[in-house]
This record gives C-alpha cells, structure tokens and sequence, in this order.
C-alpha cells in the first residue's frame, strides 16, 4: 500500500495501526532498503512502514507487504514530526524508529520475536526501551567506497563508554540517565557535530498522549529515558548501524583522512544477538 503523503496516511492511521508493534524506517537514500524492511518483518513486528521517496522503488513482494509513505525524512525536524504524529495515532502501541541500513536486535532475537520481547517488558512497567547504535563498517572501503558491505561488516568491540547525563536546570546528574560514546562516532570525533556523537537512542517506546520525540533521541518524559527501573536492571536492545560510516565516507571533509575504519579492536560483526550480548552493547535484564 503507498500513501502519496503523511497526512493521507493519517486519514486511514486508525485501521492500519490497529496492530502493533510496529516499525518505522525512515529512507534517508537508496542503500540496503529492501534488506532493512525484510529485517524488521522478520523480527516479527506487525506493521511496517516506510517513509521513503517517491522515487525509490522496492521489490515486489515487499510492495505487497509494506505500508509505504511518501515522505522526505532529510528535512531538519522531519523524523520527529513523522515519529510524533504516529504516536499521535497508535496510543497504547509499541513503536520502534530507524534508518535504512539499520538492523535492530535484541536479546535472543533469534528464537524470540519482538512481540514476546515487549510482553516481558510491559509486566516489568516499563514504556520504554533503550537501544545503543553500534557502528558497522566495511573491511574494505576501495573495495565498498560507501562503508556498506552486509558481507563483510566489521564493528569495534571496545572503546565504548558512559557520562553523566546532567539536567541543565539544576547541574546534577539526571537518575537513570547516561550518556553513552563509541563506535565510529568517538574514533572520528573531530568529524561529527558534538550533539551527534552519542550512541544511546530511545528507539523502542510505547505511544502515550503528549509524547513528544526531541530531536537527540530522548523524549519529553523523563523516565522514558531511563535505562532501566528503581529495582533492578532491564532489557536493553542494539542497532546495528552504517549510517554513521556512511556519512563520514559521503562528506568531503571526512572521506579523504579515512583509508579504512579497521583498527585493532575491530571484529567482523556476526550478525547475531550473541556477539552483541558478549562485548556488552546490550543485557537481557531479568529476561533469561
């Protein structure tokens, strides 16, 4: 199904979003689309959507299966107004928001779905999930001069760290609030703005009234931003991501002082939930 807009969309949102959880990917180019989508169905979310340009084409059984919405996620605002008025829509349901060329995982994702993950989630009373984005990479990049390679996708397996997240109000540390670095991002920091560089994304939430997505990836409800309860530590999840190699290989200011993005902490990315559990990107929390 293709909407020609946003607010076409919104006029059939009641009926399409009557079953969650759902996935948004917002379509930023034209690389690793269809594996994206092909991704997130798999994991078993209930509704997919993309927000992608009329000009990009997908295949066809992906057409069929997909709800498609012409939209242009580069303009600045434009991912969380798109996020916003879907929750807006779909009050009570589990969302979830990435790029193309990103990959969510979470713990045990190969023989758990989504669903079940958000069931254990709900009875823990938690509305929210934080996801850490982990920089993917190709070993190779005269070979893969964009950084994108699904074969043969390298990520760091240290160097990642936490701060403070201090409320600007009164200086003291927010309680449950870190900020966290690493990947791509703090190798190459001379290259990325300070406001992008870190890696902690609340990706995984539940509609709620007056929710509102700030354009760093938290919300305007503070304990939507918590990494976990009072009581005890919970599920955090992964997103396995190129869009950061990507960027600093696309911008002139970058691309020529980066031969290759392998150093000596890098590790061929395995694509399994696994890895990312063992070099700490993400808990299973009290989920065993």
């Amino acid at each position: 199904m293709i909407y020609p807009s946003l607010d076409d969309f919104m006029k059939d949102a009641g009926t399409v979003l009557a079953k969650g959880p759902i996935a948004l990917i917002m379509v930023e180019d034209d690389v690793e689309v269809a594996t994206t989508l092909r991704h997130h169905q798999q994991l078993g979310f209930a509704t997919v959507l993309a927000f992608m340009p009329q000009e990009f084409t997908l295949p066809r059984d992906l057409d069929d299966d997909i709800i498609r919405i012409t939209y242009d996620v580069t303009h600045d605002g434009a991912v969380q107004r798109a996020v916003n008025r879907i929750n807006d829509a779909a009050i009570g349901k589990w969302l979830f928001y990435c790029y193309n060329a990103e990959y969510l995982f979470h713990p045990f994702c190969e023989t758990r779905s989504i669903g079940e993950m958000l069931a254990f989630h709900t009875e823990e009373r938690r509305s929210a999930m934080l996801t850490y984005v982990v920089d993917l990479y190709a070993d190779d990049l005269n070979t893969y001069p964009d950084a994108v390679s699904l074969d043969h996708a390298y990520l760091d397996r240290s160097g990642y760290y936490a701060l403070a997240r201090k409320d600007p109000a009164t200086g003291h540390p927010r309680e449950r609030q870190l900020d966290f670095f690493g990947g791509l991002r703090w190798r190459y920091e001379e290259h990325v703005p300070a406001a992008r560089r870190k890696i902690d994304r609340i990706a995984i939430f539940r509609a709620a009234p007056k929710l509102r997505l700030r354009e760093d990836h938290t919300f305007n409800v503070e304990e939507y931003n918590t990494f976990a309860c009072p009581w005890h530590h919970n599920i955090t999840a992964a997103i396995a991501s190129f869009r950061t190699a990507k960027a600093l290989k696309r911008n002139p200011g970058s691309t020529f002082d980066i031969p290759t993005f392998k150093w000596h902490n890098s590790a061929p990315f395995e694509w399994h939930s696994r890895q990312l559990l063992d070099l700490g990107l993400m808990e299973p929390g009290q989920w065993f």
